[in-house]
């Protein structure tokens, strides 16, 4: 987590600045001369200040004797927020960023810390290492595995009512259950055909665009009856004051942001991380933006030959709440914890 990039000292100076204080770097050592458990020298403050704005976490107001420091962006992006007291407010008790925030992409930077991309790398690394271990019968058999576990839940995040058995047998067999809605059936055969699509074209991904996007939320949403394209109109969410953008061209242009952003990145996972996060936050579409985020993150990795995710241990309540937390707060810090369990949950359990 995030406090893996700070010594004891670091995370006091932070708890020091969280209400929004903008304090000089004497105002600063004097509280932690005050409250801090141990004795620290200013020149060690100092230090410690100098490093936490080298890595984006404070930022500098002023120059001279009125230099002072205040929490960045980056580190309300990051920093731990307890959803369950943070839920306990009413949606519209809530202290919110309502709108669509245009400098979101300018804070979107590593997500993850050293000891995470270390883990990731790792879990990365045991993947790669298991499927060599399988057959191409085997590797297609625990794929197929995967599609319905993550058709099953990816669906069920969006209020579908099958069961995963259920689930196992409408893609088997084609054969829907009772009690069900035809639209349920469809939508976990979208799910279905659009993963394995994109398996089979996985090169088509090392690089996204706005209409490859556009184009699986298509293939995605095929037989439903939802509208195909970006959206011309406004949405609201389920939960949340937040207002996405309401005009075509800003979707647009919002879109191709995130692709050229996601893009330039180098790690395939801040990619795939990036990528689920910016298309729900920017909802260009009039219904299944959550899906579709789910299903270009794993594009992503597949592309680079990496396990993709099913979500099946996810809680999906849990899941919606992360998604809320970014919208409200641009703050991504349990959504970053539901994608590392998930990472490590897919590599335990698939291709394994």
């Amino acid at each position: 987590m995030i406090n893996d990039s700070f010594n004891e000292r670091q995370q006091f100076i932070l708890q020091i600045l969280e209400n929004g204080e903008v304090l000089a770097i004497s105002q600063i050592f004097q509280t932690i001369k005050k409250d801090f458990t141990k004795s620290v020298a200013q020149i060690t403050v100092n230090r410690d200040i100098k490093e936490l704005v080298k890595k984006g976490f404070l930022e500098k107001r002023g120059g001279g004797r009125t230099t002072a420091y205040q929490l960045s962006a980056y580190y309300h992006f990051l920093r731990p927020i307890d959803s369950r007291i943070y839920f306990e407010q009413e949606e519209d008790e809530r202290t919110i960023n309502d709108r669509f925030n245009f400098s979101i992409f300018e804070i979107l930077q590593n997500p993850f810390t050293k000891k995470e991309r270390e883990i990731l790398k790792k879990w990365h690394e045991i993947h790669q290492n298991n499927l060599k271990t399988f057959s191409p019968a085997g590797l297609k058999k625990e794929f197929e595995r995967l599609v319905i576990e993550f058709s099953w839940k990816s669906s069920k995040i969006e209020g579908n009512t099958y069961s995963l058995l259920e689930t196992e047998h409408l893609i088997v067999t084609r054969e829907e259950a009772k009690g069900h809605s035809k639209e349920e059936a469809r939508m976990i055969f979208g799910h279905k055909n659009v993963l394995e699509y994109i398996r089979n074209n996985t090169g088509d991904f090392q690089k996204l665009s706005v209409s490859k996007i556009i184009d699986i939320h298509r293939l995605l949403t095929e037989e439903l009856k939802i509208q195909k394209g970006l959206r011309k109109h406004p949405v609201r969410i389920v939960g949340t004051r937040y207002k996405p953008l309401d005009n075509e061209f800003q979707i647009r242009e919002a879109l191709g942001k995130a692709c050229e952003w996601v893009n330039r990145e180098n790690d395939f996972f801040t990619q795939a991380f990036l990528i689920i996060a910016l298309i729900a936050y920017i909802q260009p579409f009039g219904d299944g933006n959550k899906r579709t985020s789910r299903m270009i993150g794993n594009a992503v990795l597949l592309a680079n030959k990496s396990c993709p995710l099913s979500y099946r241990s996810v809680n999906e309540v849990e899941y919606k709440k992360a998604m809320i937390l970014f919208y409200e707060q641009n703050n991504i810090s349990l959504f970053k914890k539901l994608f590392l369990e998930q990472f490590e949950f897919a590599v335990n359990n698939y291709f394994s």
